[in-house]
């Protein structure tokens, strides 16, 4: 065992309780998420819920887009940067789990701002004509590297894109792969690495976010 997986759940802790404090709302949902779901690791969580808000807050973006809503807290992290008249589109494709981004929307003091949509992702990006100001990805993982095909015409300089689980439990070291979501994890890191457009860094939080901006 080494030194960070022994000492991984103390640190975890340590890096809680010096980190601002998770508003209220976020924390029961956080709570309901483990109490009613049958995966709730998949759920954004404290530390890089407040890294989402803090880069929205530098951004005060206008248009934000999250693709996998699953249950609403990376949305209402995002959205506690939103500019007063700035909205955010959150997508997913869980109807049996829709009820509870929704509630947790509604209570929310966002909840003029955010617009929930049960929709494929790829879908709406070949639809759509909004640019957006912040992208958070965590969805269907073997649709990261189309995603990022589909989401660069609808960025502009400045804009700020996200992807999480690109470190995919450490498998992206694997050289040949077997899993096809390994693979396509591995395709999206080498497309951003080498996009001339973006610049980017994989930040080694969790499961791995690849943070970019457009030049």
């Amino acid at each position: 065992m080494s030194f960070f997986e022994e000492v991984a759940p103390e640190m975890d802790r340590y890096l809680e309780n010096h980190a601002s404090a998770e508003p209220e709302i976020l924390r029961k949902l956080r709570r309901e998420t483990f109490q009613k779901t049958t995966q709730p690791h998949m759920i954004s969580g404290y530390q890089q819920g407040r890294l989402l808000t803090i880069i929205s807050k530098m951004l005060q973006p206008k248009n934000v887009l999250e693709i996998g809503t699953f249950t609403g807290y990376a949305a209402l992290c995002l959205a506690e940067g939103l500019s007063g008249d700035g909205k955010l589109t959150t997508l997913d494709v869980n109807e049996d789990l829709a009820y509870l981004p929704k509630k947790y929307f509604v209570g929310s003091e966002y909840s003029g701002q955010i617009h929930f949509k049960l929709q494929d992702a790829k879908e709406f990006l070949k639809e759509t004509d909004e640019v957006f100001d912040l992208v958070f990805i965590d969805a269907d993982k073997e649709n990261y590297a189309e995603y990022f095909r589909l989401i660069k015409p609808k960025t502009r300089s400045g804009s700020v894109v996200m992807f999480d689980n690109v470190l995919w439990y450490g498998k992206v070291l694997e050289d040949h792969p077997k899993q096809k979501a390994t693979q396509i994890i591995k395709e999206l890191n080498d497309l951003v690495a080498k996009d001339a457009d973006f610049e980017n860094l994989i930040l080694p939080l969790r499961d791995g976010v690849n943070l970019l901006r457009r030049k």
